[in-house]
């Protein structure tokens, strides 16, 4: 059996249609499209209709191919924008028509527990206690719990794309937005402590991006290189060198200081995950249509 989720972010939209082999999710088609829908909602509070109609558009092309690739089960999922934009209502009406499905916005806490259960999927053996850090394009979700179950959420509406924003005139950055951006990032995290891990994992596209610069293991010295080198060169520079699209070169280094803070507080190093929302929200569909 094949189901689809596609997941409408800050930055992109996603698709993924996979299926479950021995209890994993398998992967038969992904895609993405960069929209920016977030780019607005820092400036104005609000997604212009261009936007609205171009993430509407994307994800009708997302929902066609995935019900020609067999999906019994198309969920589409709206994350931060229709959370933090005042007129996410505007977007989640629009994708809905656009699609003829019903579009689920996300709460903060769903898209920790999604995530969380995307994440846990992947080991054949989870550890007795996890972390989970998803950094977006508008937000970040902080998860703790065991294989059993998440039991500890935060969000904070810091994201990779909203920080690049507020915080980045120059390119690169210089110094003195370096350390405003730094400063931002711990009162964020203020009063938001975690439980303390026996392993914490990193899930979203800031995460899988910083794995081409400095590797799989995001501790606390390679995290300290990937600020040293997203931060001495260009963006149009960095996505030639480590083959990503340029605004993720624009975005990456505000989303590695988020990712520094959290491992910081966390005490162990972050393993960068190979699943996470999508994947827990195929889960669920795959096993909610087995149960019926």
């Amino acid at each position: 059996m094949r189901v689809a989720a596609i997941d409408v972010g800050s930055n992109t939209v996603r698709l993924l249609v996979a299926t479950l082999e021995d209890g994993s999710v398998e992967p038969v088609r992904e895609e993405r499209t960069a929209v920016g829908l977030a780019r607005e909602i820092e400036r104005t509070g609000r997604i212009p209709d261009e936007k609205i109609a171009r993430a509407a558009e994307v994800a009708r092309r997302y929902a066609r191919d995935a019900a020609k690739l067999g999906a019994a089960r198309i969920e589409v999922l709206v994350t931060a924008p229709a959370r933090q934009g005042r007129n996410g209502s505007e977007l989640v009406e629009a994708i809905s028509a656009a699609t003829r499905l019903p579009v689920r916005p996300l709460s903060a806490e769903e898209e920790g527990r999604l995530a969380f259960a995307g994440v846990v999927s992947t080991f054949p053996t989870p550890p007795a206690s996890i972390a989970v850090v998803d950094v977006g394009g508008g937000s970040t979700q902080l998860v703790f719990g065991t294989a059993a179950e998440p039991v500890w959420f935060r969000t904070l509406d810091i994201g990779s794309l909203r920080l690049a924003q507020r915080h980045f005139v120059h390119d690169p950055p210089q110094s003195e937005e370096l350390e405003a951006l730094r400063a931002n990032i711990e009162r964020a995290f203020e009063g938001h402590a975690s439980p303390l891990p026996r392993c914490a994992v990193a899930t979203g596209g800031t995460a899988r991006s910083l794995r081409r610069v400095v590797g799989r293991t995001l501790g606390p010295k390679e995290l300290a290189k990937a600020e040293s080198v997203l931060s001495s060169a260009p963006a149009a520079d960095l996505a030639e060198k480590f083959g990503f699209p340029i605004w993720r070169g624009q975005t990456l280094l505000a989303g590695a200081f988020v990712l520094a803070e959290a491992q910081r507080r966390l005490g162990v190093p972050l393993v960068v995950a190979r699943a996470g929302l999508r994947e827990g929200a195929v889960l669920e569909s795959l096993l909610e249509e087995q149960a019926a």
